[in-house]
């Protein structure tokens, strides 16, 4: 046999070995897809079903703020911080835990700057927040302050409400995937149905925004003439979903 023979052989004993293998390794892949295949479940089902409870809402959140401006950052943090002290002072004595409580807010000193792009003065900003489930006792108390205005109010749940609202949606949620649940695996011909996964979440009933209410400056009025603001909450809805997969038997 010459060496072109040799070498034609080879190259054939060579080739069939890699169709060999090129069929081996289809044949393995054919059946690691068919092994998945065989292992994913079957007749599963997503669902999602939602609970909603309406509460009133119970808990406010009234924001007092002084403004002033100077031509020194200096004089107008001082001015600012002796009008949130003597104000504190004031609101310490309405004060009582869950009906109202208070706390300092946003406190800020910036620069005026004129025309000619240059520092003219200095202007500044501090609040007080009120909150609590007694709006009466908020609203009152707020218009005893003087030197501030009320720059707004909002309405939200308290804790406990929230909490004793989410478990009763909840249970709404639950119900309703279940029923859902059954429902559809009657539909398609199945006895029942079991969980694979689930998952919960709450939209929390969020604080709804009251409109910006008229400034008016307490610094100009006695006690006497500073009337409580008329305030109303108004219901809030809290919606749990409950989503997730079943298999139908």
């Amino acid at each position: 046999m010459n060496q072109f023979s040799k070498s034609s052989s080879s190259s054939r004993t060579a080739a069939a070995a890699l169709a060999l293998a090129a069929a081996c390794a289809g044949g393995n892949v054919w059946a690691q897809a068919a092994a998945r295949d065989a292992q994913r479940p079957a007749n599963v089902v997503q669902l999602s079903a939602e609970g909603t409870v309406g509460v009133k809402q119970d808990w406010m959140t009234a924001t007092l703020s002084a403004t002033k401006d100077g031509r020194d950052a200096a004089s107008v943090q001082s001015q600012l911080q002796k009008i949130v002290e003597s104000a504190m002072t004031m609101l310490r004595h309405d004060a009582q835990g869950g009906q109202m409580e208070l706390s300092t807010g946003n406190f800020s000193i910036s620069p005026r700057y004129g025309n000619n792009g240059k520092i003219e003065g200095w202007q500044g900003q501090a609040e007080i927040v009120l909150q609590g489930r007694d709006f009466v006792r908020i609203t009152q108390a707020a218009a005893k302050v003087q030197d501030m205005t009320l720059a707004g109010m909002g309405f939200g749940l308290s804790r406990e409400a929230r909490e004793k609202v989410e478990g009763e949606a909840q249970a709404k949620a639950i119900e309703n995937f279940r029923q859902r649940a059954a429902a559809i695996s009657k539909s398609f011909g199945f006895a029942g149905y079991s969980l694979r996964e689930v998952s919960v979440n709450s939209n929390g009933g969020s604080v709804r925004p009251m409109p910006r209410p008229r400034m008016m400056s307490m610094a100009k009025a006695s006690y006497s003439d500073a009337a409580p603001v008329p305030v109303e909450a108004d219901r809030a809805e809290v919606t749990v979903t409950v989503g997730g997969s079943i298999q139908m038997q």
